[in-house]
């Protein structure tokens, strides 16, 4: 109790110096670059946040993006740009509360980092799964396709791609989650068959 207590005065505390800078700066001019900042001075926290209540890194990181989405689109709400810092986390409460209502329910990611192990055991072929890659691919917007060849096949981490791209890194990730979301969807039901099958 007393740590939850702890907790909740942290989250609700002033706001150090480089915090309050851009978060008064997104609130008042909610753009890509004002955005960026934001993501990374809060995107960190909200990770944390989302850890300590015992999610998984990528799983934090998924919900941290969907968390950083919604801050984007509803920051207009805030009238007392003051109050950021609680709203944020109040924000942040209501996503692990409908991750963990929805954790049974919810469509599965595809894990495209696996694909090196799989390629490279004994027994496969490997031009079979290049060809798969490429009809995943086929679902995908160009730019989705982008962002999941350089980040799963070229290996690039998330800054590399929005530097070279010229993008926030919260549109990269958002891409690549979007896009592992889209797969899922796909992939799901092939795989229930080739269990029923086996």
């Amino acid at each position: 109790m007393a740590n939850k207590s702890y907790e909740n005065a942290r989250i609700g505390r002033t706001t150090n110096p480089r915090e309050r800078e851009v978060a008064e700066r997104f609130l008042s001019d909610s753009g890509d670059d004002s955005f960026t900042a934001l993501f990374l001075v809060f995107a960190p926290q909200l990770i944390a946040f989302f850890r300590r209540r015992g999610f998984e890194t990528g799983i934090a990181e998924d919900v941290t993006q969907e968390v950083m989405l919604i801050v984007y689109r509803r920051a207009g709400q805030i009238r007392d740009h003051k109050l950021f810092r609680p709203w944020l986390f109040k924000v942040a409460r209501h996503a692990a509360c409908r991750h963990y209502a929805q954790c049974t329910r919810r469509v599965q990611t595809v894990d495209l980092a696996a694909m090196p192990e799989l390629i490279s055991a004994p027994g496969y072929d490997v031009r079979g799964y290049v060809s798969e890659f490429d009809d995943w691919m086929k679902f995908l917007e160009p730019q989705e396709r982008e962002a999941m060849t350089l980040r799963f096949v070229e290996e690039w981490e998330y800054h590399e791609i929005a530097a070279a791209k010229g993008i926030p890194i919260g549109t990269v990730q958002w891409r690549v989650f979007n896009s592992k979301k889209k797969l899922a969807m796909i992939l799901s039901p092939r795989r229930e068959i080739g269990t029923r099958a086996a």
